[in-house]
């Protein structure tokens, strides 16, 4: 018998072509301070402008903190259909319970592949390079205060 074969899945390129208008990419990253402490970074972006949608920082990010976070950033019905993530293990039972309770499904990236989501971490890139390597951060407060004046610098600038 003649095996017929079945149409391939989409790609990872074509599938974040296919949904751009419903999908947001979420990622941490760290900031050490002057005195030497680590602070968490959690930022969501939405694919369809690059728009920064929300952003927070904490010294001890936990799931229960990053679902919150994600409650915050879309409330009254506002969720997007996708969730782009790493497999992070900050992203807890409480996270995913969390998101799927707001009607988001979440999409994995492979492991160890920060290609597959690459707005964000090139977004993280540009806070690096274009805020973070110029200032040295004090405390919670200072930081996001200097996220905050990054994003509306990076809100008319791009």
């Amino acid at each position: 018998m003649i095996r017929h074969r079945q149409p391939p899945s989409q790609t990872w390129k074509t599938f974040l072509a296919n949904h751009t208008a419903d999908l947001v990419s979420v990622d941490f990253f760290t900031v050490p301070t002057a005195t030497f402490r680590i602070m968490y970074v959690f930022v969501i972006l939405h694919h369809e402008r690059r728009e920064i949608v929300h952003f927070n920082a904490t010294y001890h990010p936990t799931a229960e903190w990053t679902a919150q976070q994600i409650v915050e950033a879309f409330p009254f019905e506002t969720a997007p259909r996708y969730l782009l993530r790493d497999r992070d293990s900050i992203y807890g039972e409480r996270f995913r319970k969390r998101v799927k309770s707001l009607g988001i499904e979440e999409v994995l990236t492979a492991p160890r592949s920060p290609w597959q989501s690459p707005y964000v971490e090139r977004l993280i890139g540009s806070i690096r390079r274009e805020c973070l390597n110029h200032v040295i951060i004090f405390n919670e407060r200072h930081l996001r205060r200097q996220l905050r004046s990054y994003s509306t610098y990076y809100k008319f600038a791009s």
